[in-house]
Formats: C-alpha cells, sequence, structure tokens
C-alpha cells in the first residue's frame, strides 16, 4: 500500500508539474509553433506516465494490453521532442513537408505495431514481476525511438554551437535537463525492460522526467525564457481554486457547498486580478528592458562616433599646425625686413595677420588639447610649485590687453600658501584662460583674483564685471562647444572648448572648477577647487 501511495504522488506531481509548465508556455502564445510543440511534448508525456501507471496495476488477464499502450504512447513523445528541438525558438516549424511526412510515417508505423505482436509477442512471469517477451518489430520500434532523439539532440546542439551567449546557457541547461531524462528511460525502462528482462525500475519511471523539470525551472529562473513571478502567481491561484472547490463539492449539505463555492469562486476573480497585475508589471518590465537595451546601442554609436571625431580633430589639428607655424615664421621674417625694408601699410597688415594667425594657433592648440585628454594622451607633471609666482606671471602678461579695454586687473599675492602640489603648466593654462576670457567678455570695471585655502583644499577665482549669464548658461558652461545665451549679439569670437579643457585639467587634479553670476550684465566668477597636498608629497608623472 505504502509503495502504491508513492508511485501515485509521484504521477501526480509530474503529471500536474508538466501539464502545468506546457499550458503556461502555450498560452504565452498560443500561434507560435514552439509553444504548441513543447504543449504537445508535455501533454504526451503526462499520458504516458498515466498509462505507465496503469500498467503496472493491470486487471487480471489484461497485462499485455497496457504494457503494449505504454510502447503506444511513448513512441509520440519522441517525435515531438524531435520537432520541438529542430523548431526552437521560431514560431513555425523549419522542416519541409516532405521531411516532416516521412517522420510522421515512421511515428504512425512505431505506434501501431506497437499495439500488435510485432513488437511484444506476450508476457511471462518472474521473480521480478511481468516482463514482457519481444517480438522480431522491436528493432524497428526502438531504432525509431532512437532515430527520432538523436535526431532532436543533433538539432540542439547545433542551434547551442550558433546561439549568442544568453540563449548558449539556456540551452544547456535545457539540453543537459533532456539529456538526463531521455538517458534514464532508455536506461531503466527500454534496455533494462528488453535486454535484461527487469522491469523492478518501471514503477519510479515518472520521477525520470523530474530532471527535465528541474532543467526547464533552472531555465526559467536564470535565463528568462519564461517569467517564473507569473507562473508561480498562475501556479498556486489555479492550485488554490482546485482545492477549494473540491473540498466545497465534498461538504455534506448544499448550504455548505454553496458558500464555499462562492468562497471559491471570490478567490478565482481575486487571483485573476492579481494575475494581470503581475502580466501588466511584467510587461512594463520588458518594455523597460527593450529601452534600455536600444538606449545602450545608442550610446555605444554615439561613443563610436565620439570616437571617431576625436580622431578626425587630431589628425586636422597636427596638419594645420605646420603651415600655421611656417606662416608664423614667414611674417616675422617680412616684419624684420628680411626681404626688403616694409612699408608702414605693410606693417598694418602684417600684425593684422599675425593677430589672426595667433587666433588660429590658439584654436588648433585648443583642439590638440582635447584630443589629448580624450586619448588619454596628456601627460601631467604633480609638483609642488608657487601659485603665487604663477598668478603674478599670468597678470603680467595679460596687464597690457586689459588696460586696452580700460580694465584693472587686482591681484594681491596670498603670502600664508607657500606652494601647491600641481602640474604647473595645466593650471597656469587655466587660470590664464579664466583671466582672457575676463578681459574678452568685460567692457568696463575691474577684474578681480583670488587665491586662498578653502574646505581642505586650494580656491583660486577670477571675478569680473562683464556680462554675466542666466542659470541656464551656468549648466551648460563646461561642456564641450558650448557657448552662452549672454553672447548673442556681441562680436567676441570664441569656440566653447577653453573652459572645457579647463574643468578637465582641474579633473585630473582630483578638483572641480565653478561658476557664478548674478544675472545679464551683473559680472561672473569663474573659479576651481583642488586638495591641498602635504610638503612630503614627491613629485609624479601621469598620463591621462
Amino acid at each position: 500500500m505504502f509503495v502504491e501511495n508513492i508511485e501515485l504522488g509521484s504521477l501526480f506531481i509530474v503529471v500536474l508539474s508538466t501539464v502545468f509548465l506546457g499550458s503556461v508556455v502555450f498560452y504565452r502564445n498560443r500561434k507560435n509553433a514552439s509553444n504548441i510543440l513543447f504543449l504537445l511534448f508535455s501533454f504526451s508525456f503526462s499520458f504516458w506516465s498515466i498509462i505507465n501507471y496503469f500498467s503496472l496495476h493491470p486487471p487480471v488477464g489484461y497485462d499485455l494490453f497496457w504494457i503494449r499502450l505504454v510502447l503506444f504512447s511513448a513512441a509520440p513523445q519522441a517525435f515531438f521532442f524531435a520537432l520541438l528541438m529542430h523548431t526552437f525558438p521560431k514560431d513555425h516549424i523549419q522542416l519541409s513537408r516532405r521531411v516532416f511526412w516521412a517522420m510522421m510515417t515512421v511515428l504512425l508505423s512505431q505506434m501501431v505495431a506497437s499495439i500488435t505482436p510485432f513488437v511484444f509477442v506476450g508476457v511471462s512471469h518472474s521473480a521480478n514481476g511481468i516482463v514482457p517477451i519481444p517480438g522480431i518489430g522491436m528493432p524497428f520500434y526502438a531504432l525509431s525511438l532512437i532515430f527520432f532523439f538523436s535526431f532532436g539532440i543533433y538539432f540542439l546542439i547545433r542551434k547551442f554551437l550558433d546561439a549568442k551567449a544568453e540563449e548558449r546557457k539556456a540551452l544547456i541547461i535545457m539540453g543537459v535537463g533532456f539529456l538526463i531524462t531521455i538517458a534514464l528511460v532508455l536506461s531503466f525502462l527500454l534496455i533494462a525492460v528488453v535486454v535484461f528482462q527487469n522491469a523492478s525500475f518501471v514503477p519510479i519511471s515518472p520521477a525520470f522526467v523530474l530532471p527535465l523539470i528541474m532543467a526547464i525551472g533552472y531555465a526559467v529562473t536564470r535565463q528568462k525564457f519564461l517569467n517564473i513571478k507569473l507562473i508561480a502567481t498562475e501556479f498556486l491561484v489555479g492550485l488554490l481554486t482546485i482545492v477549494l472547490s473540491t473540498e466545497a463539492l465534498l461538504s455534506g449539505s448544499w448550504i455548505t457547498i454553496i458558500w464555499k463555492l462562492i468562497f471559491a469562486s471570490f478567490v478565482a476573480i481575486l487571483g485573476s486580478l492579481l494575475i494581470r497585475s503581475v502580466q501588466r508589471e511584467i510587461a512594463q518590465r520588458e518594455e523597460l528592458s527593450k529601452l534600455a537595451k536600444s538606449l545602450e546601442k545608442a550610446n555605444l554609436r554615439l561613443k563610436e562616433i565620439d570616437q571617431q571625431k576625436t580622431e578626425f580633430l587630431s589628425i586636422a589639428s597636427h596638419q594645420l599646425r605646420t603651415p600655421l607655424s611656417i606662416l608664423k615664421g614667414y611674417i616675422e621674417l617680412i616684419g624684420d625686413g628680411a626681404y626688403g625694408k616694409p612699408s608702414k601699410e605693410m606693417v598694418k597688415v602684417l600684425g593684422d595677420m599675425d593677430e589672426s594667425n595667433e587666433r588660429l594657433v590658439k584654436l588648433v592648440d585648443e583642439f590638440l588639447d582635447i584630443t589629448r585628454i580624450e586619448q588619454g594622451r596628456t601627460k601631467f607633471v604633480f609638483e609642488h610649485s608657487d601659485m603665487n609666482k604663477l598668478i603674478e606671471g599670468v597678470v603680467e602678461e595679460l596687464h597690457e590687453r586689459a588696460e586696452a579695454k580700460g580694465l584693472k586687473i587686482i591681484w594681491k599675492p596670498n603670502k600664508s600658501i607657500a606652494t601647491v602640489f600641481m602640474d604647473e603648466e595645466k593650471v597656469r593654462h587655466v587660470i590664464f584662460n579664466y583671466i582672457d576670457n575676463a578681459i574678452k567678455y568685460s567692457e568696463t570695471g575691474t577684474i578681480k583674483v583670488d587665491f586662498l585655502e578653502e574646505r581642505g583644499g586650494i580656491v583660486t577665482k577670477v571675478k569680473d564685471q562683464g556680462l554675466g549669464f542666466n542659470p541656464v548658461d551656468k549648466a551648460n558652461f563646461f561642456q564641450k562647444f558650448y557657448r552662452g545665451e549672454n553672447i548673442k549679439g556681441t562680436n567676441v569670437n570664441g569656440t566653447g572648448l577653453g573652459i572645457y579643457v579647463c574643468r578637465k585639467f582641474i579633473e585630473i587634479h582630483g578638483g572641480h572648477v565653478f561658476t557664478n553670476s548674478a544675472g545679464l550684465g551683473k559680472g561672473s566668477v569663474f573659479g576651481f577647487w583642488i586638495p591641498k597636498k602635504d610638503k612630503s608629497t614627491k613629485k609624479k608623472e601621469i598620463n591621462s
């Protein structure tokens, strides 16, 4: 009795799990051939499991009938497995009609032969139970079965070799599950019964499919071929409804039956609403996943385009730098009288040419700085340097240009700060750019340069009384090629690259840049903060 209960319990679990999983896959997309074949494979296996159970407990005199029916129900499993492995994951059958009908003919021949003496002549009784006696057609049946399974395994391997990384993991899991199940069925059912005439493993045969169910379950949870959350919800709701309905029908009085059926219906309705909620959540998540993948592809494409642009700028800048240097040399030679004494008009023209050439040289240098930074080819030499002296040099260099516009640069050294650990050349570039921009974008007033210690670091600020800017500009100023709304309608030239390069230089120092303005026409402040280092910090060189 105990053994029979184990057999019946294992049969119930296997059949319920297999039919449920096949139904869930099918209802995800009822027009998909892979889903339909999986459902047919699940149902054929469940039917075989039920027939197999009854063959172990047949009425007297019906032993042979039920054993033949076991083989009859086993043949479609191999057929559907072969078709499923050939079709998956496509939405229609890939086989040609000729091959399909040839396989169908073999299947029908198997099924017909299995219920005749051609496969099993009769049965004999031994210490191990009832043992079927094979007929002359058993090799045909066995080879056909092996052919179908081999056909399926062959295409499973082919799909594995052609699959992408994510699909390959799922195919490995499912393939191992299928192979273990097939190996158990062939070894303990077909070979054990036919070759060794040992039927002792037949009662536990439904458990042989558990590796397949576990493999699909693992693929569900790990590879997301199916959605485990939705499957679990549907399974629990369905199981709860069946249990409550069964309990209601077994109740004693009609009133109790009616109340329990009403309660079961209420649970079913709530469960249906829950399932719909889960489906909506899954749909939204899948949509977000698709959008994320699209954005990732677009981002990769933008990075590729940006890299190509950087390479183009690098090549173009290097090609431009040489002729500009040659042009500058000839302008100086002509101005110095190397080709005869120049007239006053010529000197003025040469001065304009030299100024324009310098602007182009500066623009090319900015392009080169950007390409070196983005390609990680900029060399930084960090050491303790005198910031007061550095700022003093920049102020002196730009003093005449400021005076020419009627501007005054106010600068007072901060003697409390001796040295700063920095790349002197790069920080000088930043300070020069800030003061130069202050001169460029101011018509009157003063330009004040401050240098102080703040928040555990060193702050340098350049404050002017020039154009100022709006909050929109503040958020974008340090981006590549951005020029503020505040310069529209002015004759100030620029590319929007200078302060972008400044930001990159300061960030490599471990600091940050900042800017503020009270509004248009109210001046602005541009500055940067870099961390303070102890004097014991040693000189270092990096490429970034």
